[in-house]
């Protein structure tokens, strides 16, 4: 198989194990590699292919990103404009209402993917240019939410937690093998931590960026592109 042939395979695997979960918190549990699969399967085919020397690693969908376009941090304007991605979107089985799936037609911006996409577009302009040898991808696919309030992976018993792993761990493993990374970069504490786990054994490097989201004051410090580009830099990423 090809290196996109390969990467399309695993996230179909990872999909049908994620769906096959269940978990009692969360009011929805949603699965954009099932309902936005045609804007996902874009994107890896037009910027999956071949080695990628960087690999950015994120935690999970954003309700206004990733679960509204299909890609990792995919804020539509970043998405739509800058990687020429638009393809229709379906519904979850079980829509929430409070976080309602519009697709392209989301008004809102995921202030996470667009300052990730952001610093990428202002480092390298196009984005065949950044893709010619860095990825990103989401560390487990699903979004939670209850109500309008969203949650993360990481808060979960462990009895929910170590399946979904498993089937993230190995995902992760096969994409690594099909893309052959120098380095997988945790956008976060926690995806850097998943990543280890998983690669144990493994000759590649692990790097760290401060997670974007608007959430963390961290990230609110000053100009967020700035810091975490100092912090690619001072590992010897860029």
């Amino acid at each position: 198989m090809t290196v996109v042939e390969q990467h399309l395979h695993a996230a179909r695997v990872l999909r049908d194990a994620m769906n096959a979960l269940n978990f009692a918190a969360p009011t929805h549990v949603t699965n954009p590699l099932t309902y936005a699969w045609r804007p996902f399967a874009a994107y890896v085919q037009r910027y999956g292919a071949g080695r990628k020397r960087v690999l950015f690693l994120g935690m999970n969908p954003g309700p206004f990103g990733m679960a509204q376009t299909g890609v990792p941090f995919g804020e539509v304007a970043a998405v739509r404009d800058w990687m020429g991605i638009d393809e229709p979107v379906d519904q979850p089985a079980r829509p929430n209402p409070d976080r309602p799936v519009l697709g392209f037609a989301c008004p809102q911006s995921e202030v996470s993917g667009r300052r990730l996409w952001g610093m990428f577009a202002q480092r390298f302009g196009t984005a065949a240019a950044f893709f010619a040898d860095h990825y990103v991808v989401n560390y487990c696919p699903l979004l939670f939410s209850a109500g309008k309030r969203n949650l993360t992976p990481d808060k979960f018993p462990r009895a929910e937690t170590d399946p979904m792993y498993a089937a993230c761990d190995a995902h992760l493993r096969a994409l690594v093998q099909a893309s052959a990374p120098d380095w997988v970069v945790g956008v976060g504490r926690f995806a850097r931590d998943r990543a280890m786990k998983a690669l144990t054994g493994t000759q590649v490097k692990f790097g760290e960026i401060l997670h974007p989201s608007p959430a963390s004051p961290a990230a609110n410090r000053g100009v967020w592109a700035d810091t975490a580009t100092a912090q690619l830099q001072a590992q010897g990423i860029w």
